[in-house]
């Protein structure tokens, strides 16, 4: 997932998707203002699979007391980026966004789930670079990011701090330009806030036991 998926989805999901969150929010394969990308692990070779459960558990955040934010969120035709560089599908998302404050003050855990679809594009590079999609390459993605983030709240949230925030449609293309994307982060924070991802991964599944896995542990596998 490219940078700018995941920021969008980040604060957005591919080759580094994932971090393909709109790189979190334009999806991932750039680092939106403010955003930092993090220190992910040296990239070994991950199996086909991908502990996701374990490592979005909520005591991962050691958080203090309730979530301060505890939302869902729909976004529909982000785009997604793989090992090639290029963008090679699009995907929509329903996810959670959890944060917690830490003991720590100033400082935030963000734990962001996310399961959707994805819809190969033909003619593109697949996403782990062994071939071309055809354009019937589709399938379930599961996984997300576990986030610190150091900043100030927002007196007053651009989106309400409990249940859904409606969806949002980021309007992609296969350049990477999505002009419907928002970072969820600027919704809670003041601009001058500092975000690491502790964790990122997603996992692609396109039947006939075809799975590409995305992550911060290493990529593996191809969806042709």
């Amino acid at each position: 997932m490219s940078e700018t998926i995941k920021a969008g989805l980040a604060g957005c999901v591919g080759a580094l998707a994932v971090v393909a969150l709109y790189a979190l929010a334009a999806g991932a394969p750039g680092t939106p203002s403010g955003l930092s990308s993090g220190n992910a692990a040296s990239p070994e070779v991950a199996a086909l699979r991908l502990d996701f459960g374990r490592n979005l558990a909520a005591g991962n955040c050691n958080g203090v007391g309730e979530p301060v934010v505890s939302v869902t969120q729909g976004i529909q035709n982000t785009v997604d980026s793989g090992e090639a560089g290029n963008y090679w599908a699009f995907d929509d998302f329903n996810r959670t966004i959890q944060l917690w404050r830490t003991s720590e003050e100033g400082t935030y855990c963000a734990v962001v789930k996310y399961t959707g679809n994805f819809k190969g594009a033909e003619g593109e590079t697949s996403p782990g670079n062994t071939g071309v999609l055809e354009g019937r390459e589709r399938g379930p993605i599961q996984g997300g990011y576990l986030a610190v983030i150091a900043g100030t709240l927002l007196d007053e949230p651009l989106w309400k701090t409990r249940g859904s925030v409606g969806v949002v449609d980021y309007a992609c293309d296969l350049d990477g330009n999505c002009p419907g994307a928002i970072n969820w982060v600027t919704q809670y924070f003041e601009n001058d806030y500092v975000f690491q991802y502790n964790w990122w991964g997603w996992i692609y599944r396109a039947g006939g036991n075809k799975t590409w896995v995305n992550s911060s542990n290493g990529n593996s596998g191809d969806v042709i």
